[in-house]
């Protein structure tokens, strides 16, 4: 299972009833947050979750509705007297980005990881999950995320009793590990069936539509997308700042064939998204305006 929240939903500047940017997730006791703006911890609170369990940042770039929340969340951080390491990842310039930020908190109890993205598209693998981050079209470098959790094959106890292998070493073998003992080498191929659906979550903002887009977010469970206009007579702005439309945020939906779309990032001349979403529906049915706060558990099928 892998739980969501959108913590904030707006873009530019904060409003006193929205967010700016960031996501958060939670999977096997460890959290992931995909960029920082400012209300971000408050948000956080809200929502009544832990900063704790947070190892990892991403930041999809450097502009501040983006990452303006760093600063007060590591000094948080801090204050809790963590130890454990936390690793930022994020395009060209994280370092020296984030240590201009820490004129602030120049002094923290934990190490930070510095990861910086380097080309079109990288992989990292930890905490379970496979983080895949892809390069959009904006007017500085940025970055989608996806993440994907896969999920092996049903183990069958009938084939492992067949071939004498040791109950002691199921679960060792359902977790895909190989056993080497002294009944002999046991692979998880001998006991489990063909890998099942696992989970997959993409999120991206602060971009035009792109094929990088419709390549990574390709049957996501949850498509989290930037809409940063929702009126028809706007679209020429979208396309000056390398922004992206409710309705263009839809046809890559429906492109893509994900499950579920999720809109964020709005305008702040964007009060209400809700009148607008009729029309998003009729491109994609399965639209949801986002909002502060707005959770979901994604579930593996059965």
């Amino acid at each position: 299972m892998l739980d969501v929240c959108l913590l904030g939903s707006g873009g530019m500047m904060p409003l006193p009833y929205r967010f700016l940017t960031a996501l958060m997730t939670r999977y096997n006791g460890s959290s992931l947050l995909i960029d920082c703006g400012e209300g971000t911890q408050v948000a956080v609170k809200e929502k009544g979750w832990s900063f704790k369990p947070i190892d990892v940042i991403c930041f999809t770039h450097y502009h501040g509705d983006h990452i303006s929340g760093l600063p007060g969340l590591l000094l948080t951080m801090g204050n809790a007297d963590r130890k454990e390491p936390l690793t930022l990842i994020g395009p060209k310039g994280l370092e020296r980005v984030v240590g201009c930020l820490r004129v602030i908190a120049p002094e923290l109890p934990f190490p930070i990881i510095y990861k910086e993205i380097e080309g079109a598209e990288q992989c990292f693998e930890m905490n379970g999950y496979r983080l895949k981050a892809f390069r959009v079209n904006h007017n500085v470098l940025c970055y989608g995320y996806t993440i994907e959790i896969d999920r092996s094959g049903k183990f069958d106890p009938v084939r492992a009793k067949e071939q004498n292998i040791p109950q002691k070493y199921w679960s060792v073998l359902q977790r895909g590990e190989c056993v080497d003992a002294e009944e002999g080498h046991f692979t998880p191929e001998m006991v489990l069936g063909p890998p099942r659906k696992g989970i997959k979550l993409t999120y991206t903002t602060d971009t035009r539509p792109t094929d990088s887009i419709r390549k990574n977010a390709k049957d996501s469970d949850l498509f989290i997308c930037e809409g940063m206009y929702g009126e028809k007579e706007k679209a020429a702005k979208a396309v000056e700042y390398k922004h992206m439309t409710f309705y263009e945020a839809a046809e890559l939906a429906k492109e893509t064939r994900v499950k579920e779309l999720w809109l964020t990032h709005y305008s702040p001349s964007l009060t209400r998204p809700e009148p607008y979403m009729e029309d998003v529906r009729k491109i994609f049915p399965n639209a949801k305006a986002g909002k502060d706060g707005k959770s979901v558990d994604l579930m593996f099928e059965e």
